[in-house]
């Protein structure tokens, strides 16, 4: 027993001498060489700071080919909004702004960075792609923007702004954010009634973006331009969430009024009006809503009419028929049965899914001029 007493203790004092000398050891290698954990630290400091130096770069690139656009009706001052220089033409400038910022208008004038303000010409526009062009005189030391491409962009990339939001005391304001999504699908309230609103596909940003800021560019970290801002499309009391018209999109709209190609959108000849409508105004539409309770029809498009002559006509859509898809893809309204109809050119055959009684039927039309 005294033995093995004794043997425990000789451990324990091996134990600590060899805990002390290791101490001792580690101290004298860091007093000895005290630059090598300094530098070991100073790494790991490096690895784990990002530095920041913001967009100032970019934002200078485009700054002075963003214009604020003044809108006059009877020489009053009716709207305004933001745009750029997308293209100049020689002794032109062509300028792109949103179709809602010139629309009522009869005269047009632009503001430049400088506070130099021109008379512009109106080109065109398109309502339902939301996109104006404007014509003036070129302006010495302005250049035209930078185009980007949303092919390769992806959900976190960078963005900002430059435009007017609000008036012009914040003029050439620079909002900064991410692209928050692609492909958004957003219905634009084109006027009072809700039977002609239109579906638009758009990039979602979270960059700040008020009503002025409509016709204004959206660009990428390298200050190229990837969209046009439109705020018509942003609702009431929404947050954060802005959205802008891919750059390719407005930018084939922009040269087809230029080259006076008029926007053709296809019919089919009907007079449509959305089932919630009809549902909602059950006591002025009262036929047309005893007819959907009847086949308990909740959405869709009701063709209040057809016609004579037209695509609708000839394909054998009739009134009453309620038009639930188009090539398979599912029409809850209006708006998705435009979006579905404009993709397609003057010429195309399409499959209209419709409810004719409770009974689902398939027919073929082929797409007119409007």
């Amino acid at each position: 027993m005294k033995q093995n007493s004794s043997s425990k203790t000789r451990v324990i004092v091996y134990t600590i001498f060899i805990l002390m000398l290791g101490i001792f050891l580690a101290y004298g290698f860091i007093y000895k060489f005290p630059k090598l954990f300094q530098e070991t630290i100073t790494k790991i400091e490096k690895d784990v700071t990002v530095t920041d130096k913001g967009i100032a770069d970019a934002v200078d690139k485009i700054y002075d080919s963003v214009i604020i656009v003044s809108n006059y009706k009877k020489e009053t001052l009716y709207a305004s909004g933001s745009g750029f220089i997308y293209k100049k033409d020689d002794d032109k400038f062509y300028i792109i702004t949103n179709h809602h910022v010139i629309d009522g208008g009869d005269n047009f004038k632009i503001t430049y960075s400088d506070g130099e303000e021109v008379v512009a010409k109106l080109v065109g526009s398109d309502q339902y792609a939301d996109i104006a062009v404007l014509e003036t005189d070129a302006k010495e030391n302005i250049e035209a923007v930078e185009l980007g491409s949303t092919d390769s962009l992806r959900v976190g990339d960078t963005t900002f702004t430059v435009g007017a939001p609000l008036d012009f005391a914040y003029s050439w304001t620079v909002t900064r954010g991410i692209i928050s999504g692609k492909e958004r699908l957003v219905e634009v309230t084109l006027s009072d009634n809700t039977d002609d609103d239109f579906i638009m596909n758009v990039l979602q940003t979270d960059a700040a973006v008020n009503s002025g800021n409509s016709g204004g560019p959206l660009c990428n970290s390298n200050g190229e331009v990837i969209g046009v801002i439109s705020a018509k499309i942003s609702s009431t009391g929404v947050e954060g969430m802005g959205f802008a018209i891919p750059i390719e999109n407005a930018i084939e709209k922009a040269e087809g009024i230029i080259n006076g190609d008029a926007s053709d959108y296809p019919s089919i000849g009907i007079y449509p009006v959305n089932v919630s409508t009809v549902l909602r105004n059950s006591l002025r539409d009262q036929t047309y809503f005893l007819y959907l309770m009847k086949y308990n029809i909740t959405k869709g498009v009701l063709v209040y009419d057809v016609e004579d002559g037209t695509a609708a006509s000839k394909a054998g859509l009739k009134a009453m028929d309620v038009i639930t898809k188009i090539n398979n893809k599912e029409i809850s309204n209006v708006a998705y049965l435009r979006y579905e109809l404009y993709k397609h050119k003057i010429g195309d055959t399409i499959q209209v899914t419709i409810n004719r009684k409770g009974e689902e039927k398939v027919l073929s039309l082929k797409m007119i001029a409007s």
